[in-house]
């Protein structure tokens, strides 16, 4: 495959050269282990500096989609999962961003009594009838969370609703809800015999559990949600700016 830059782009070299590896790592053989073409080669080829190269490659491997190795070249990561804390999407919405395709294992929907987690973070009444979401979502290679949400009544909800879709999106162009905040919690716990089974990895296993409340445009809660992540499979990552 030949691979060119345009020196008259308005896109500077090193995004040109930065998305040109974005499309050459998803080829079948890097995918499966095979190298990169070499730094100096990718230069003479692209008739751009060395440099230039370097300074895309070194994104991706600040991404974690690439590993370089000194004195042995440089190969796709195996592939993880990694989401951010300065801003949140939905499951769907990360894995589009990093070119992976959803896959539902399981999904199932169903009117649930609140119990007191769930109307306190409602603020109604135990026992009070809501939407309980459960889904069993991963890739291809293999379920990778469980996350279980929990819908305040006042959206209106029928359980009807096509929940293989992006979430947010749905409820933004079928519901007319704007989820604007969430308000996270992150910690580790060890997989139990269910769970673990469920996430296909060993009893006590690391896992990553998210819990959430989720808030509209008018600072109301309209989801309360936990997510529950194969440790192996996910990192967190944050900017912080010094102020």
């Amino acid at each position: 495959m030949k691979h060119q830059v345009d020196p008259n782009s308005k896109v500077p070299l090193h995004s040109q050269v930065e998305r040109m590896l974005r499309t050459l790592i998803r080829q079948p053989e890097y995918q499966q282990g095979a190298f990169l073409p070499k730094e100096v080669d990718l230069a003479n080829q692209l008739g751009i500096s060395r440099n230039t190269v370097r300074h895309g490659i070194s994104k991706l491997v600040n991404e974690g989609l690439l590993v370089r190795k000194k004195g042995v070249g440089t190969k796709v990561a195996q592939r993880k999962v990694s989401t951010r804390l300065d801003h949140w999407a939905s499951f769907s919405g990360e894995m589009k961003a990093k070119g992976m395709e959803v896959v539902n294992y399981e999904l199932e929907s169903r009117f649930v009594p609140a119990d007191m987690e769930v109307a306190e973070a409602f603020q109604v009444s135990p026992g009070t009838k809501v939407l309980k979401l459960s889904r069993l979502r991963g890739t291809s290679e293999g379920p990778s969370l469980l996350s279980v949400s929990w819908f305040h009544p006042r959206l209106g909800l029928s359980g009807q609703e096509d929940f293989s879709q992006p979430l947010y999106q749905m409820l933004e162009r079928e519901i007319g809800v704007y989820p604007t905040v969430s308000r996270e919690e992150i910690s580790a716990i060890a997989a139990e015999k269910k769970l673990a089974s469920r996430l296909e990895v060993r009893e006590g296993a690391p896992i990553l559990f998210r819990r959430r409340a989720v808030f509209d445009s008018d600072g109301k809660a309209m989801e309360f949600n936990k997510v529950y992540y194969q440790g192996e499979g996910f990192t967190y990552s944050i900017d912080i700016e010094r102020k």
